[in-house]
């Protein structure tokens, strides 16, 4: 089968950077068009670990207790949310099961991930995907998203490291962004494209195909993926 059409989603200020304050609102209620006008069951939110571990920064899920009733998820959560995790580094696979705004998450692992990241997501009851040595094989792992469980379309919610390398690799089909009437600045490498461990710098050609006014001062931006 086919990997997922790819939609990298962020918000950026007029100086291309995420470290802006969107109104988060806005943001996930255009995300959430993606669930929308697909089947449900076959969406997911794909995240590196570097988006993910600011919001669980605790080591391990020793003194987490899930709720006891079963999950009760928020109007429009994503079926899935799909984590790659190749150097190991997530320990909180149960908080992360536990969020009311996913239904099931999925670990991304490589061959060589550290043995006690991969226990603590099968003590959670977290599927796993392994791809790749080394790292994540980010074009395999996508293909098993959609022969394993349906997936078709997938969002990346994440930062400028893993926007970048899909970019590198051909595997995103659009690129969508609010593009939000602010000048950020400052050296942080909090870019759409780039920061540490990202790809050379590459020119990736694109093609406007939808330009929205959501609000006073911003625009939302999408953009097909021009394939050579």
């Amino acid at each position: 089968m086919p990997k997922p059409k790819v939609v990298i989603f962020n918000s950026i200020s007029l100086d291309g950077r995420l470290d802006n304050s969107v109104d988060m609102g806005l943001y996930y209620g255009l995300a959430a068009t993606w669930t929308n006008v697909e089947p449900l069951a076959g969406c997911a939110m794909l995240s590196g670990s570097g988006t993910i571990l600011p919001g669980f920064v605790g080591q391990d899920d020793s003194d987490f207790e899930p709720p006891a009733e079963p999950k009760q998820t928020i109007p429009g959560a994503v079926p899935y949310l799909a984590v790659v995790d190749g150097r190991g580094r997530i320990r909180t696979w149960k908080q992360l099961q536990a969020q009311p705004y996913w239904l099931e998450t999925l670990a991304l692992f490589a061959e060589d991930t550290p043995h006690i990241s991969q226990q603590a997501a099968r003590e959670a009851g977290v599927p796993i995907i392994t791809a790749g040595s080394g790292h994540v094989d980010l074009a395999a792992a996508l293909e098993e998203l959609n022969t394993r469980f349906g997936i078709h379309t997938v969002r990346v919610d994440s930062g400028g490291t893993l926007n970048g390398i899909l970019l590198q690799q051909g595997l995103v089909d659009e690129v969508s962004v609010l593009l939000c009437g602010v000048l950020t600045g400052g050296n942080a490498p909090a870019a759409l494209y780039g920061g540490e461990d990202s790809p050379a710098i590459m020119n990736i050609p694109l093609k406007l195909f939808h330009v929205e006014q959501v609000q006073e001062n911003i625009l939302w931006l999408r953009y097909e993926v021009v394939k050579s």
